[in-house]
């Protein structure tokens, strides 16, 4: 029976182009579980980013401080605050992922995050309750967080392991499906910025983004009830592993690190582009409010595009090496970004255009590249803690740190020297994906490290 076991998960694992032929290929059956499984992603990539688009009228509202400086790193601690709970949730989630299946956890973790993004934007206000404002605004930021842990992993998981030959191509549509979700918070918080008065935004305008998202959530979860399991964990049934998370520490720790170190120079990007730099514009380079959100939608777009194209040639040129490219643009050009719109030497709207167009590399090729990582039986295990380990530290923590790093230091470009030193890591993490590489993609000689 054991060797029966095993042989049955070594061919669930197997590299080897043994799936169906309709997995080759992206029907319009395909495509409707694609871009189910990306909906989700959207919209509570949408919840999560809100916060961080808002954030300096949050400070004003739940945070006030002694100065706008300090309420603002009050405002992004909170935000901070739900990168520290994914961790607990993609382990938790994930856990049950591997264990039951892909499809309840999308639901599950749907539903709850709409409840609390919704909770969110009904929150009073700190003059109303004072630090209990405060806190309940941390609490529900928490359960956001665990939510996500489990959310985008899943995703991921499940839509290469329901088109593993597309694999590039899936996961380049999952995450400009969730840039999407960025820019669509983006458009909502210059809708509310063009028809709310400047003055009404921080009492009530703000909360407008957090309802939305609530809702939205609520469709999500009706419209993924029709989701089926996926093809390769339903072939593993029977054999799922009772614990996951201890195989995987067991068997593949080292891919965990190298998945982290990977996913930095992508994780603090995210971070600063999406949720630090609306504030970043106005409050500390003093740019027109209304100009830096329609600057910042634009490029949020292009970079949603960008993904979209490198997820396309990612069939066709090994997805590592269009990392190490965007690594690479990170490093170079990240001070001279930052030197440039302090100086205001640069169109605002297009520098955050070539910015989203060129981070496209990175965001367009990490995904799969951290699925190849894991074998079946514990990939959503593997890529949850990988990814959310990685956005707390380098994504979560991000906009607090480029915060204080301008006021300790004084300069504005104080960020880019977080921007090169992640690009750095991730250029040294992608020298061992070949070698631990191979569960997904087609490398010329797949090392089974499972």
């Amino acid at each position: 029976m054991r060797g029966a076991a095993a042989a049955a998960v070594a061919a669930v694992n197997a590299d080897t182009p043994t799936d169906p032929p309709s997995l080759n290929r992206l029907g319009a059956a395909g495509w409707r579980i694609v871009l189910l499984a990306s909906l989700g992603g959207t919209l509570e990539f949408y919840d999560f980013v809100i916060f961080g688009v808002f954030a300096r009228d949050i400070a004003d509202a739940i945070f006030p401080g002694t100065s706008p400086l300090v309420s603002l790193m009050a405002s992004f601690a909170a935000f901070a605050t739900g990168y520290l709970a994914r961790p607990l949730g993609g382990v938790v989630l994930s856990h049950y992922g591997d264990r039951y299946g892909r499809r309840r956890v999308f639901l599950g973790s749907v539903f709850v995050m709409s409840g609390a993004t919704l909770g969110m934007g009904l929150v009073p206000t700190y003059a109303q309750w004072g630090i209990a404002a405060s806190a309940l605004m941390v609490s529900l930021r928490l359960v956001q967080g665990f939510c996500l842990g489990g959310e985008l992993p899943g995703a991921l998981t499940y839509v290469v392991e329901t088109t593993p030959r597309l694999a590039p191509l899936v996961c380049g549509v999952v995450f400009a499906c969730v840039t999407s979700g960025v820019a669509v918070a983006t458009g909502v918080s210059l809708a509310v910025r063009t028809l709310i008065a400047p003055e009404a935004v921080p009492a009530y305008g703000w909360r407008v983004g957090f309802v939305l998202g609530g809702l939205g959530g609520v469709l999500s979860f009706l419209l993924r009830r029709s989701l089926e399991e996926s093809p390769e964990f339903a072939r593993m049934r029977g054999l799922e592993l009772q614990q996951p998370l201890r195989e995987l520490v067991r068997t593949h720790a080292v891919q965990v690190v190298v998945g982290c170190a990977v996913l930095a120079a992508t994780a603090c990007f995210t971070g600063l582009y999406f949720s630090h730099l609306p504030a970043y514009l106005t409050a500390v380079l003093k740019y027109d409010a209304r100009q830096a959100v329609l600057a910042q939608t634009m490029g949020v777009l292009a970079h949603a595009g960008g993904i979209l194209v490198v997820g396309w040639i990612g069939d066709r040129v090994a997805p590592r090496h269009l990392l190490r490219g965007g690594g690479l643009v990170l490093l170079v050009f990240g001070y001279p970004f930052y030197a440039a719109l302090g100086a205001r030497t640069i169109d605002l709207t297009l520098a955050l255009v070539l910015a989203g167009v060129a981070a496209g590399l990175m965001n367009g090729s990490f995904a799969v590249v951290l699925t190849d990582l894991f074998p079946t039986r514990i990939r959503f295990s593997g890529v949850a803690l990988a990814f959310n380990v990685a956005f707390t530290l380098f994504s979560g923590m991000s906009p607090l740190v480029a915060t204080t790093l301008i006021r300790e230091t004084g300069r504005a470009s104080a960020p880019a020297a977080l921007v090169a030193g992640t690009a750095l890591l991730t250029l040294v993490g992608s020298l061992w994906l070949e070698r631990y590489g191979g569960h997904v993609l087609l490398h010329p000689a797949p090392i089974d490290h499972g």
